[in-house]
């Protein structure tokens, strides 16, 4: 890790973002659950997916069978996913400093995306799980999953490692257990929630954060 006091040269930084609870103030996969689930028995995949014994592929592919979704209603909904006040702040001073800026998610990217060109934010890499709608079915596939890792559907080290020249100075934005691991990579860790619990068991280096405006002041000093 990077000395708090330091400063970065932004030529050589990159940003990475979750998602879900990051950048958008909420869950969205969670938020469409008590929305279009047609009974409970999602309950029980997110039990046991957060008791470890499914990975997050398996209990997302179980619980979108178990909802009525399709690309209206899907698209009725997205407008309403409100994103962190200051995010489009914090993502405009990243542009204009040329800092190169990617979402790694383990949602799906029709979501992200949609929900990004919404609220106006373009020129946005999102990395993420696909989903799409022929002839208005739900299909969907995990490009980005690690075959010999059952945890998570998106590998975010993999696409973290993938988008990071050597030499880069790492940013990481997270909350989730999905971000753990990329998190470890980074020399700069803005943690909350989960993650935050992960690395402050571990003693770990990292700067807590409860919203995107605390982000972007920090970065504000730190990026000359």
């Amino acid at each position: 890790m990077l000395d708090k006091n330091s400063q970065f040269n932004t030529k050589k930084c990159i940003v990475f973002f979750d998602f879900d609870n990051t950048i958008a103030t909420c869950d969205v996969f969670d938020n469409m659950l008590l929305l279009f689930s047609r009974d409970d028995r999602w309950v029980e995949l997110e039990k046991r997916w957060k008791s470890g014994r499914i990975g997050s592929k398996t209990c997302m592919e179980g619980q979108l069978r178990g909802m009525d979704l399709n690309k209206k209603s899907l698209d009725a909904y997205l407008p309403k996913i409100k994103l962190d006040p200051y995010f489009k702040t914090l993502y405009k001073f990243l542009q204009s400093k040329k800092v190169k800026t990617v979402v790694l998610s383990d949602n799906f990217d029709y979501i992200l995306n949609r929900i990004l060109k919404i609220n106006g934010v373009k020129k946005l890499k999102v990395l993420a799980n696909k989903l799409s709608f022929p002839r208005d079915k739900v299909v969907t596939d995990y490009p980005f999953k690690n075959k010999d890792c059952q945890i998570c559907a998106h590998c975010k080290t993999k696409n973290l490692l993938a988008n990071s020249p050597k030499g880069s100075t790492i940013i990481y934005v997270g909350d989730g257990s999905s971000d753990i691991c990329p998190a470890k990579h980074a020399q700069l860790v803005f943690a909350k929630d989960n993650l935050l619990r992960y690395f402050k068991d571990n003693k770990l280096d990292h700067a807590v954060f409860h919203n995107l405006k605390e982000v972007f002041n920090q970065l504000k000093r730190k990026l000359t």
